[in-house]
């Protein structure tokens, strides 16, 4: 990988490569953006195969984050953390202190939080070090309920385009994850009366959400073979690719998981086929609306934040209006959205202010 071509290509700002030897950290900080304000976007920990397999998920999800913070109407720019290791075996106080060292070099310019792999606990070490974090046990605290509750929004919305109604009741819906978010949206889906099959890399997951919500247990791969009207992938990225489009029945792409088509190009087959693809970074971002209604004056609010969140239900419906005006898939509509309010904020920005 041609590492400035890249950033120059993409418009990153600047990618930072964290090591210390005493706490064993390997972590890689990547700001996106600064237009709309400080980075933020959370730290990662992941047991990767390879640095460029990290390097690569680091550039595509602090991107990811620089439009989700836009189209969310929040006043931040987009960034994005991950550690090298295993977050059941590997983590430590020294760890996240050490990285929180890194976070706080960088002077404000970015703003980290939880993802996957970490947790509050974790938040609370880096702000040992730094106060550039969010999302700490005496904050907002967890984002996952927040996010799972505005996916649902989304889902909601997007079966509203694809039904034309708004109930879930009856529909089988596919959910692929189910760690902190995934597990909350389906007690969320279950109450609205939808039919569940799920699956998950933890058996104990799954377990827990067929006892829970009469779920149907399904093997990992045969997820995308389920006969569904709604899936919703909630695990990792690029799950909506060349391989799983042609077994997929649904006719609503609607989840947590961010990055998940692989190519641009397998939103224009989707669309193709009238599929109703709800854009990741529209539908999850309720976590970071969250987290920042923690960072406003006066403290979080959580009754302020949650109506903040059921607004994803109108952007929703926003960017497929747009997508049908235009004649356009529904990423495109989404990257327009966002698109539009970073680059309006950045010709408002060339006027002095003295500080």
């Amino acid at each position: 990988m041609e590492i400035f071509k890249v950033l120059e290509q993409y418009g990153y700002e600047q990618l930072v490569m964290c090591h210390d030897p005493a706490s064993g950290l390997k972590a890689i900080i990547c700001i996106h953006d600064t237009t709309l304000g400080p980075a933020l976007g959370g730290t990662r920990m992941w047991d990767y195969a390879s640095e460029e397999e990290a390097l690569t998920d680091v550039l595509r999800l602090s991107k990811g984050m620089t439009y989700k913070n836009a189209a969310a109407g929040l006043n931040i720019g987009g960034a994005k953390a991950v550690i090298f290791g295993n977050s059941k075996t590997d983590k430590s106080e020294a760890l996240f202190r050490s990285f929180g060292r890194f976070v706080e070099g960088l002077a404000g310019r970015y703003i980290t939080a939880e993802d996957v792999g970490t947790c509050v606990e974790d938040m609370d070490y880096i702000h040992m070090e730094t106060n550039s974090v969010a999302g700490l046990g005496t904050g907002s605290g967890d984002p996952s309920p927040m996010t799972a509750f505005g996916v649902f929004q989304g889902i909601v919305a997007s079966a509203e385009a694809a039904f034309g109604s708004t109930s879930l009741k009856g529909k089988v819906i596919a959910v692929q994850g189910l760690g902190h978010v995934g597990y909350i949206l389906c007690g969320l889906l279950h109450e609205a009366g939808a039919i569940l099959h799920v699956t998950d890399i933890n058996e104990e997951n799954v377990a827990r959400v067929v006892k829970e919500y009469k779920a149907t247990a399904v093997k990992l791969n045969e997820i995308y073979d389920v006969k569904c009207d709604i899936f919703a992938p909630c695990a990792l990225g690029a799950i909506i690719n060349d391989d799983t489009i042609p077994r997929l029945s649904c006719k609503v792409i609607a989840g947590a998981a961010n990055n998940q088509l692989k190519e641009d190009r397998h939103g224009d087959i989707l669309q193709a086929k009238g599929v109703v693809y709800a854009p990741d970074f529209i539908i999850n971002a309720g976590g970071v609306i969250d987290v920042c209604d923690g960072m406003s004056e006066g403290g979080y609010n959580a009754e302020r934040s949650k109506r903040k969140v059921a607004n994803i239900y109108d952007t929703v419906k926003k960017v497929i209006a747009i997508g049908k005006r235009d004649n356009v898939p529904t990423y495109k509509a989404a990257n327009t959205l966002a698109e539009e309010r970073i680059n309006l904020i950045r010709r408002v920005k060339k006027t002095y202010l003295k500080k």
